[in-house]
Formats: C-alpha cells, sequence, structure tokens
C-alpha cells in the first residue's frame, strides 16, 4: 500500500475515526469484544481520566490515499511509572491496523519518533496509562471469545511485530478453570485453619460499606500494596481510586466480591469478580444508545453468562502463603453454582508470578490466552 499518512488525532473526525475504527477491522469477526465508545473517549479526556494528571497520551489514525482509515495507535508516556522504575520508556496502546506491513510500521514509527522527542529511548506495549488499561498483543488462541477487559487482535499482528524488530519483554497468560461443584478439600481445610490461626473471615460489602465506610478506597489501597512489584504498575492516586470506585463498584454483585478481613479488621485479601459481559459488549457494538445498556443490564442483572470473570485478585503481602486464596475459593465457589457459572477465567497474570498461577493448582486449570508486552530500542 502506498501513499500512507499517519495523522495526529486533533478534530473531532478523526477521533470519530479513531474511535469506530475496530468496529469496521473486526465487523465479522465473532472473537472480538468491543469497548465502550464512551470510555474510549473518556481515556483522552482529562476530565475523565485522572491518570493523564502524570502521563502524556496522544492518539495517532493511519489513513490511505483514498482517506479511509486503515489503522491507529497512541502514544503514552506515565511519567510517574518512568520515575519508579527508572527507565525512560515510551507506551504504545490501541494499536490496530489491516494486514498491511507498511501501515503497522508506519504507526509505530510515528510513536518511535514522538517518543524520541520527549527523551525517551524504549518503547514498549501494547501498555495503557495504568496496569488496570488493557495490555498485552494476543499472540496464542485467537478462537477463544475475548472478555471486557483484555485486548483482542488477529493472527498477522505478532507476525507484523517480529518483522519489524520488535522483542518480547514479558509475557501474560490466563488462567481458566471449571467450576467444581463441590469446594476441595484442600481449600476447606486450609479455610478452617487460617480462621483458627489468624482470625480471618469473610465480608460481603453493601453498597454503604463501599462509600459510606470507606471500603471503597480500602480495597483500591490493597491493590496498590499487593501489585507493587509486579512489572509496569504504578500506583493509584486518590484521584484514579475515586474514579475506579465511583465508576465499578455500582456493576459488580457484591456476592461476588469477598473481602477478607483479620481480626483487627483490616482488609488483607480481596477477589473482583463478576458474570461475563463479553456476549453483552458484542451486541450492544460499543454503544450504550439505543440499546446497548439494555444487553449490559440484562446480563448483569437477568440473563448470567455460563463464565465468570476473575477481574482482581490481591493479597496483602505479609498474609501472603497464608490461606488467604482458599477463603476466596471457599467463598466464591457456592456462589457461582447459584449463579450457574459452569467455567472462570482470570485477567491475564504474569508467567512469572509463580505465587500467583500456583493457587490454582486444586482446581486442575488451563493455561490459555497467552498476551505479549513487546519492546525496542530507539
Amino acid at each position: 500500500m502506498e501513499n500512507i499518512s499517519i495523522k495526529k488525532v486533533e478534530t473531532k473526525r478523526e477521533m470519530d475515526d479513531f474511535v469506530k475504527f475496530t468496529n469496521w477491522l473486526y465487523a465479522d469477526c465473532p472473537y472480538y469484544v468491543p469497548d465502550l465508545e464512551m470510555d474510549i473517549r473518556n481515556t483522552f479526556n482529562p476530565r475523565k481520566n485522572a491518570g493523564l494528571e502524570y502521563s502524556v497520551l496522544q492518539p495517532f489514525i493511519a489513513y490511505n490515499e483514498a482517506g479511509k482509515p486503515v489503522g491507529r495507535i497512541a502514544g503514552i508516556i506515565n511519567y510517574r511509572a518512568n520515575q519508579k522504575w527508572q527507565t525512560k520508556n515510551v507506551r504504545f496502546g490501541f494499536i490496530d491496523f489491516i494486514d498491511d506491513l507498511e501501515v503497522s510500521a508506519a504507526l509505530l514509527k510515528t510513536v518511535e519518533q514522538w517518543g524520541k522527542e520527549h527523551g525517551m529511548d524504549y518503547i514498549q506495549g501494547p501498555m495503557g496509562i495504568f496496569d488496570f488499561d488493557k495490555e498485552g498483543m494476543l499472540i496464542e488462541d485467537f478462537d477463544k471469545l475475548g472478555s471486557m477487559i483484555t485486548i483482542y487482535n488477529y493472527p498477522y499482528y505478532p507476525k507484523h511485530m517480529d518483522t519489524l524488530g520488535y522483542e518480547k519483554e514479558v509475557d501474560w497468560v490466563q488462567v481458566c478453570i471449571e467450576v467444581p461443584k463441590e469446594i476441595p478439600s484442600k481449600y476447606a481445610r486450609v479455610t478452617q485453619l487460617s480462621k483458627e490461626m489468624f482470625g480471618l473471615r469473610v465480608k460481603k460489602l453493601t453498597n454503604a460499606d463501599v462509600v459510606k465506610h470507606g471500603y471503597g478506597r480500602k480495597v483500591f489501597k490493597l491493590l496498590n500494596t499487593a501489585y507493587a512489584p509486579l512489572f509496569g504498575y504504578t500506583e493509584l492516586s486518590d484521584k484514579q481510586v475515586d474514579m475506579y470506585v465511583k465508576r465499578y463498584f455500582p456493576l459488580i454483585d457484591k456476592q461476588m466480591l469477598p473481602v477478607i478481613q483479620n481480626e483487627n479488621e483490616e482488609v488483607i485479601g480481596v477477589a473482583i469478580t463478576m458474570g461475563s459481559l463479553s456476549h453483552a459488549l458484542q451486541k450492544a457494538k460499543g454503544k450504550l444508545f439505543p440499546l446497548g445498556w439494555y444487553h449490559l443490564v440484562r446480563a448483569l442483572k437477568w440473563k448470567k453468562e455460563e463464565k465468570a470473570e476473575l477481574l482482581l485478585i490481591a493479597v496483602r503481602p505479609d498474609y501472603q502463603g497464608l490461606g488467604v486464596n482458599a477463603l476466596f475459593f471457599d467463598d466464591l465457589i457456592p456462589v457461582y453454582n447459584e449463579r450457574h457459572f459452569k467455567w472462570a477465567e482470570t485477567g491475564p497474570q504474569l508467567e512469572d508470578n509463580v505465587k500467583e498461577l500456583t493457587q490454582w493448582k486444586p482446581l486442575h486449570p488451563t493455561l490459555t490466552k497467552r498476551r505479549r508486552c513487546y519492546k525496542k530500542k530507539l
């Protein structure tokens, strides 16, 4: 393909093209789960995204000679992450392109040059501003349904990355389990010991707990503490925490969100889970109106999916290895059976996070959907 032009997204038309490009690219793909268009736009809005207080985010769109969008990408510089990890990295995210090497090369070169202009030494991605944003390019299992928290891409994407000289930085995998009818004996035994020896107990939150009693903030403070050593993690600011609490906690069935407290009522563990919204988001086609909201509410309140999403699991470092994970499963397995979930899937887990991956062993897990963060020296 010739005459590819890369434009910095500055006008409403260009942002519309950026947001809607994947609707066309993945129109016939049964595995792709679209983002809500509103969420993408809010990502680039400083009034809606508190992460922009310490990050720079620049979207770009690729057009062919006929003026048709053929690719998109965003350049991201997270200054807080660079300071924490002593790096000078520019990240790329929101990368999508047709199967044409000229297009993918032009998009990535644009962000590489943009990063150099901002004094960066390396480029890495796909990543977001924050660790809870979508990250990691899919490199296996392209024939499996995606989710609302993960990237889906066609098989030709990683081939382009290899050709363009990008190398692996880290891989993530997802864990898939069948929901057992009974609690495995190991979990039941460890749960009882943890309660007796360490005074641990499960608390189910109410809406009042989340807002009035500060448990929303307590949960995210725990996430900041537990995830601090993980690759690329940037601690959430208070403003970001308030944004996440307001945006996501109302959507979650609190019976599927066990919080573990110690005898001093400190939050030392949390598992944030919910029913899958993949099919609902596909039906909504990225829009809440006129009928997208109905599909989402129906999935959340009335017609449950067969799959549960294990979005986040965190344990305070000084309580890791003391049976906290057993309490999660001891609590969640009966809840999942009541809601007729047949299987559950985690979000991406770092492949070298042995503590995280070994906790699933009694449930006979399957590792699936490997994703990769690429890097390249500028």
